[in-house]
């Protein structure tokens, strides 16, 4: 019986930031992708789960979120339909919007209705860690195809997104918090706030990787969510890790 394991897309993606990932653990796991494309990351959430509604209530299901995917699956966590296997947050973080992160989402909006184009190569710049042309150009088609419209959309929920600090500590299940050693959109620091809230969860700090963990390392990702998908469901993550860059 394959465990299910449901991938939740960042702000500006479609299936693609998932893809490499996705073919490598699909010979041992039910692999779907969802797109956060809703007005708020409730709506969003709802939608996640509905993925999993065909699934027999015995099948193993995984989450895994990435960036606004991890809000999108804190979301799921606090408001649970059925029991999970496990979860893994990338590249995100467990606070609410902030004052201040509300304004400048509100120039980000801003700038992207009037220049979409030099948003994304904002993006591009604080998002990678180092030279990748060849990833730099596939992350810029891939998020110059999803469009402002989208983005905007998504900026807006993400900046009226909850507080599920406080629902975590409830949650006991296998779990993995992983960030880039380089990511300067949600540092490290992030990481270990959001991995001390959940009990037992496992955090990963992947050496040469930005912000966009999947796409920079996905045999790092690979590694790190493999154990979810064979762990005995309810036994947690006790130790924490260093993945060091895959050459």
């Amino acid at each position: 019986m394959k465990p299910v394991l449901l991938l939740l897309a960042g702000m500006l993606n479609d299936e693609g930031v998932w893809a490499d990932v996705a073919a490598a653990l699909q010979p041992q796991a039910d692999v779907r992708i969802v797109l956060p494309l809703q007005p708020s990351v409730a709506a969003m959430a709802d939608a996640a789960w509905a993925r999993l509604d065909d699934v027999p209530a015995p099948v193993p299901m995984v989450l895994a979120g990435f960036s606004l995917g991890g809000y999108v699956a804190l979301e799921m966590l606090a408001r649970p339909r059925r029991a999970l296997h496990g979860v893994a947050l990338l590249s995100t973080s467990a606070r609410p919007e902030s004052p201040e992160g509300a304004a400048l989402r509100t120039q980000t909006v801003a700038a992207m209705q009037a220049d979409f184009p030099a948003v994304v190569e904002t993006v591009l710049r604080r998002g990678l860690h180092g030279s990748d042309a060849a990833l730099q150009a596939r992350l810029r088609a891939m998020m110059l195809a999803v469009g402002a419209e989208v983005a905007i959309r998504q900026t807006r929920a993400i900046q009226a997104r909850g507080d599920h600090r406080a629902a975590l500590s409830a949650r006991d299940l296998p779990a993995v918090v992983m960030c880039g050693r380089q990511d300067r959109i949600t540092p490290p620091a992030l990481a270990e706030e959001l991995a001390a809230l959940l009990p037992g969860a496992r955090l990963v700090l992947v050496d040469g990787a930005g912000h966009m963990l999947p796409c920079e390392q996905p045999q790092a990702v690979v590694q790190a969510l493999q154990p979810l998908l064979t762990s005995r469901a309810g036994v947690p993550f006790t130790t924490t890790g260093d993945i060091p860059h895959a050459s």
